[in-house]
Parts: structure tokens; sequence; C-alpha cells
């Protein structure tokens, strides 16, 4: 292997370690909320701004849960969240929590989370992620999340 080949596997490494001790305690699922009445407000929010929200269904004990949280606040992915999307984290538990919610929005939770919902800014299911698709988040870059992103927000 060539120096900079090595020195380029090394700095990979730097990187998901940093993301790894970002994620850390960091608490994104509030276990008291009420994912209704979040949801309900992020409606009044949205319809307000021509937004649509992200409905994010997920732990804090999920690593790829908190490694999306980092993504959607780096740029370019946080202009493009604020811009165009309401974000509502839904803590599902240990996959024993908001399980009516996540079943009214599609998402089957034995597939994995982090898993995204995304609704017009009435309210109505445009997407929900039913194959794990940011399951494996970790080994995922910010790139597919701005390309989610995109794909999604409203067409003004």
């Amino acid at each position: 292997m060539s120096s900079v080949a090595k020195r380029a596997v090394i700095a990979a490494i730097f990187v998901i370690a940093g993301i790894s001790a970002l994620a850390q305690n960091r608490v994104i699922y509030s276990a008291t909320a009420n994912a209704h009445a979040d949801i309900s407000a992020a409606m009044s929010t949205a319809l307000k701004g021509h937004k649509r929200i992200i409905l994010d269904f997920g732990g804090n004990w999920c690593g790829d849960c908190q490694v999306l949280d980092i993504y959607f606040h780096q740029p370019p992915n946080l202009a493009l969240l604020e811009d165009n999307f309401v974000l509502v984290h839904i803590d599902i538990g240990h996959m024993d929590k908001n399980t009516d919610v996540a079943e009214k929005y599609d998402i089957p939770l034995k597939r994995g989370v982090p898993a995204l919902a995304v609704l017009d800014e009435h309210g109505r299911l445009l997407y929900s992620q039913k194959n794990g698709e940011f399951e494996a988040m970790r080994r995922m870059d910010a790139a597919s999340v701005t390309d989610f992103l995109n794909q999604w927000k409203p067409k003004h």
C-alpha cells in the first residue's frame, strides 16, 4: 500500500472516530414528547411556511440515528433542512414506543432505524422508508442526506 493510500485510510478512520465521538450521549429523541402533538404543530408551521415535514423515527441509543442527525446539521444539509422542511424527531423507545405513529406513516420499525417519512404541508404522506434505507447511516456519507433532501423538498 502506498504512503498516500495509507494516509487516506488513516484519515478515514479519524473521520469515522470523530463522528462516533460526536454522537455519544446526544439526546435527539425526547422520551417525554407527544408525537401526535408534535406532528400537529409541525403541520401548522409547515402550512405557514410552505414546507414539507420530515418525521424522523429513531432512538437515542441508535448510532445510525445519531449520525443522521449530525449529517442533518452539516452544510449544505442544514440550509436545505431549514429552508424546506419541519423536522419532527419521534422516539421509538426500544421499538416499543409510538408504534401507532410509525404504522400510520408506513414505517416498518422492524426494518431498522433511523427511518424517515415525508409529509406535505397538509400532513399527507408523500414517502416513507420501508426498507431500512438509512439504517446503515454509519456507512453512508452526508451526500446521501443531501440527495434525499433535494429529492423531497417542495417544488416552489
